[in-house]
C-alpha cells in the first residue's frame, strides 16, 4: 500500500479496482466504509489556507488536498508559536503516520448557531460600565498580550495583532471597563473573509479576561459582542475549541447554547504543547497550588526532570544532567538560612535595610506600656504587625487611639508574642521581586474591593468576587468576611446588607494583601530607576538571590519610597506576564535559558 505521507503522490481519495468491485479509499489507501460521510467542502479555487494570528497560525484542514501538504505546514511552525489545523478530515490518519511529531488535541470543538437558529442567551450580554469595542491600536495589543501571558497562553507580535485587527478576516474585540483598562479580549475569523467558505462558518479564538480586574460576565459580554457581529455579516455559525478539562468554559458555553460537534484539531509537539500529549504529568502535579506549578511548568518546557516530593507543601525536586535542586515555590537550596532569618524577622530586616542606608518607617517593638502610647502620640496613625508572620495575619492598619492599639497588638500576639509596631505612611504598595540581584517585576497590590450593581447588597457582592478571585488564583485569595471587612465597609458609611448603586466601587479591606482579595497591577515599566536600585541594594544587604520587597511609594514612577519588608518566598504567579518563573529557573539551572517569546512586557529588555 502506498504511503502519501511518504511520496506525496497517492491521492487523498480516490477508486481503486479490486477484482469486478469498485471501493472507495482514504488518506493513505485505507478502505472507507460505505455510507461514510463526505469530506468538508473545499471552497473552489482556494487550496492549502493558513492563516497568521500571530501566537501562530490556523491551518485550516479542509482546504488541503493531501495529508502530505498539512504535515509540512505543522512541521514549518515558528519558535515559539502554537499552530492548530482544524477542519481536517481523518486527522487520525495523519497523527498516526507521524506520531513523534504530531498530535491530536485534547480539545472539544463547540458550535453555536447563528441567525434564525441563534439561541436567545447570547443575545444580551452587556455588563455596566464595561464596552467592548474592535482593538484599534499598539496600546491595545499590548494590553491583550498582557492578559495572554498572565493566563499563560502564547503571546503575539503587536504589530500582527494590530494588522490583523485591521482587515474583515478578524474580528478582534477588546472589552474595557470605565477606567478605560483592557481587561478581556475574543478574536473571531471570518471563514468566508479568509477562504469564501461554502459552509458560510466563522470559528472563536482567544477569549480569556484578566481575572485580577475584569467584572463578572466579561467573558460573556464579549462573545455575545463577536456572535453580533457575525450575525450582521450573514455567517450560519461559529466554533470554538476548548480544552476538555476547562470545565468551567464548557459550562458557560453549554448554557450560551453551544453543541457539540466531531471536529479535531491536530498539534505539533513543541515545549509549549508539552502538557497536552505527554502520558502524564508528575504525580502530584495537579495537587500543586499556582506558585509552584508555575515553576514546574517553566522546568518542564526546557526538559528539566520535576519531581513533586510535596504537592500540599509545593516541594519540588528539580534535575537536569547531574544537578538537582530542590524548592518549595520561589524558595531554593539556593537561599540560605541566615538570609531566610533575616526576611522571617521583621525586626531584623528593618536593621539590616537601615544599616545598608535604605528608608523604612520609624517604629518599635511593642512593650505593651506607656513607651506604646507615647510613640503613638508623637508618630500618629500606625500599624500594627506581628514580627514574623506572613500573609497579612495579624495586621491592623490605621491604628489611632490607645485602646485601638492595645486590641491591635493582643491580635498581632496572636500569631507571634513579638510585636511591631510602625509609623503609617502613606502610599500605594508595591511589590517588586528581584531574582539574582536583578529586578525581575514591580506590581501595585491594592486592598479587595467590589462593584455595585444595583442588584445585590454588600455582602452578596463581596461573597462573588471572592469566588472569583479564588477561582483565578487557585483557591489562593479569597475575601474574608471578618470584623475588618465590617469595619471597612461601616468606615465608608454602608451596611452589609445596604445595596450599592450600579457601578459604585466600594474598598472592603484595608490591607493589599492577595490572600485577603487584594488584586495586583504590573508597573515594572514605570519602575523609577531609583527605587530599582534600592532594591537590588536591599536584596544584597540581605545576601538572598530571590525575594519581594514590600514597599510604600506614593507612585511607581517616583524617586520617594519606604521599605517595609522582604519576603523570602513570593509568589512568582502573581506577575505573570512578568518572567518571573523563566529567570528562577535560570538562577537555578543557568545552562536551560529558554528561547525568546514573540513578545515581551516592556521593562524586560524585550520588543513589546
Amino acid at each position: 500500500m502506498t504511503d502519501t505521507l511518504a511520496t506525496g503522490a497517492a491521492p487523498t481519495d480516490r477508486e481503486r479496482v479490486l477484482g469486478r468491485r469498485r471501493e472507495r479509499v482514504g488518506p493513505g489507501g485505507d478502505p472507507v466504509a460505505p455510507g461514510a460521510p463526505e469530506p468538508r467542502r473545499r471552497p473552489a479555487g482556494t487550496s492549502g489556507v493558513v492563516l497568521d494570528c500571530g501566537w501562530g497560525r490556523l491551518v485550516f484542514g479542509q482546504t488541503f488536498t493531501e495529508q502530505v501538504e498539512v504535515a509540512d505546514v505543522l512541521r514549518s511552525e515558528a519558535v515559539g508559536a502554537r499552530d492548530i489545523c482544524i477542519y481536517l478530515r481523518d486527522p487520525h490518519v495523519l497523527v498516526s503516520r507521524l506520531p513523534d511529531e504530531l498530535f491530536i488535541d485534547p480539545s472539544l470543538t463547540y458550535r453555536l448557531p447563528l441567525g434564525e437558529h441563534r439561541p436567545a442567551a447570547t443575545e444580551s450580554g452587556e455588563i455596566p460600565g464595561l464596552a467592548v469595542r474592535p482593538l484599534r491600536d499598539a496600546g491595545d495589543a499590548d494590553a491583550v498580550n498582557r492578559i495572554y501571558a498572565r493566563n499563560g497562553m502564547v503571546t503575539a507580535p503587536v504589530e500582527v495583532l494590530v494588522d490583523n485587527a485591521g482587515t474583515d478576516r478578524f474580528l478582534h474585540l477588546v472589552a474595557e471597563d470605565a477606567t478605560g483598562e483592557v481587561v478581556g479580549t475574543i478574536t473571531g475569523v471570518d471563514h468566508v473573509a479568509v477562504f469564501g467558505d461554502p459552509d458560510n462558518g466563522a470559528s472563536l479564538w482567544c477569549l480569556t479576561v484578566d481575572f485580577n480586574t475584569a467584572p463578572p460576565g466579561t467573558g460573556q459580554a464579549l462573545l455575545t459582542a463577536l456572535a453580533d457581529r457575525l450575525d450582521a455579516r450573514g455567517r450560519a455559525y461559529v466554533d470554538l475549541s476548548v480544552l476538555a478539562e476547562n470545565s468551567g468554559a464548557i459550562r458557560l458555553y453549554e448554557r450560551l447554547g453551544f453543541h457539540r460537534t466531531g471536529t479535531l484539531c491536530v498539534k505539533r509537539k513543541n515545549p509549549i504543547n508539552e502538557r497536552l500529549f505527554l502520558p502524564a504529568m508528575p504525580e502530584g502535579y495537579d495537587e500543586l497550588n499556582p506558585y509552584a506549578k508555575i515553576v514546574a511548568d517553566e522546568a518542564m518546557r526546557r526538559g528539566i526532570r520535576v519531581e513533586v516530593t510535596d504537592p500540599r507543601w509545593g516541594e519540588l525536586r528539580l534535575t537536569s544532567g547531574g544537578r538537582t535542586v530542590h524548592t518549595r515555590e520561589s524558595l531554593s537550596e539556593l537561599t540560605s538560612a541566615v538570609a531566610m532569618s533575616r526576611c522571617d524577622d521583621k525586626r531584623v530586616t528593618r536593621r539590616i535595610l537601615t544599616e545598608a542606608g535604605l528608608s523604612v518607617p520609624r517604629g518599635r517593638t511593642a512593650t505593651g506600656d506607656a513607651d506604646d502610647l507615647a510613640f503613638l502620640a508623637d508618630v500618629g496613625p500606625v500599624v500594627v504587625k506581628p514580627a514574623r508572620g506572613e500573609q497579612g495575619n495579624g495586621i491592623t492598619v490605621g491604628v489611632r487611639t490607645p485602646e485601638a492599639l492595645t486590641a491591635a497588638v493582643e491580635l498581632a500576639r496572636r500569631f507571634c508574642p513579638d510585636v511591631l509596631i510602625e509609623e503609617l505612611r502613606e502610599g500605594e504598595d508595591l511589590r517588586v521581586v528581584v531574582i539574582d540581584h536583578e529586578v525581575v517585576a514591580a506590581a501595585v497590590r491594592r486592598p479587595a474591593q467590589i462593584t455595585g450593581d444595583g442588584v445585590h447588597d454588600v455582602t452578596e457582592l463581596i461573597e462573588r468576587q471572592s469566588r472569583r478571585r479564588a477561582a483565578a488564583t487557585g483557591g489562593e485569595s479569597r475575601i474574608p468576611i471578618d470584623d475588618m471587612t465590617r469595619e471597612v465597609v461601616a468606615e465608608a458609611g454602608h451596611r452589609m446588607h445596604d445595596v450599592l448603586p450600579e457601578g459604585q466601587v466600594l474598598a472592603v479591606r484595608r490591607t493589599a494583601n492577595l490572600h485577603t482579595g487584594g488584586t495586583i497591577h504590573d508597573v515594572t515599566a514605570e519602575l523609577h530607576p531609583v527605587i530599582a536600585e534600592a532594591c537590588v541594594t536591599a536584596s544584597r544587604a540581605l545576601d538572598i538571590p530571590v525575594t519581594g520587597l514590600d514597599l510604600l511609594v506614593p507612585a511607581a514612577d517616583r524617586p520617594e519610597h519606604v521599605f517595609i519588608e522582604a519576603n523570602e518566598r513570593p509568589g512568582l504567579a502573581n506577575h505573570e506576564p512578568q518572567p518571573t518563573a523563566e529567570r528562577f529557573v535560570d538562577l537555578l539551572f543557568p545552562g536551560t535559558r529558554a528561547p525568546q517569546k514573540l513578545w515581551s512586557p516592556a521593562g524586560t529588555g524585550g520588543a513589546a
